[in-house]
């Protein structure tokens, strides 16, 4: 009787044991996807930043000509809400890509040109994944080209 209980307490202890295994296993399953979810969301922060910031440069650079900008960037030229825009299209690493094998997508559209002179173009930028989340957007303004 006495190997029986001795047993018994073994096999309850070993339960014990696994269950706060599984407790910790399950806490660091939930550490580490939370750390992996942020690291991507500072990842795709930097790059969207990166790369409006590129096509702010291009924008002031070009005095707000798409067809430049376009070139400069990889993009292609087209129409989002009744505005002339230019789009380009990343891949997962960032990388510029075609329309089909995208993952965020940067919009350069003519913003409202109201509270400045005749001489000054504006651009609004904005850089989303195409799951629909806004990443990133700035408004530029450019001195048009003579």
């Amino acid at each position: 009787m006495n190997n029986r209980s001795r047993s018994s307490l073994f096999l309850i202890e070993q339960l014990i044991v696994i269950a706060v295994f599984a407790l910790c296993a399950a806490a660091c399953a939930r550490i580490l996807t939370a750390a992996y979810f942020s690291a991507r969301d500072a990842r795709d922060l930097g790059s969207a930043l990166h790369s409006a910031e590129s096509c702010a440069e291009s924008f002031k650079a070009t005095g707000g000509d798409f067809g430049q900008i376009k070139d400069i960037l990889g993009g292609t030229v087209g129409i989002t809400e009744g505005a002339q825009a230019v789009f380009v299209y990343y891949d997962n690493n960032w990388t510029a890509c075609k329309e089909d094998g995208a993952s965020y997508r940067l919009i350069l559209k003519t913003g409202d040109p109201s509270g400045f002179n005749a001489h000054i173009r504006v651009g609004e930028i904005s850089v989303e994944r195409l799951a629909g989340d806004e990443l990133y957007a700035i408004t530029v303004a450019a001195r048009k080209s003579l």
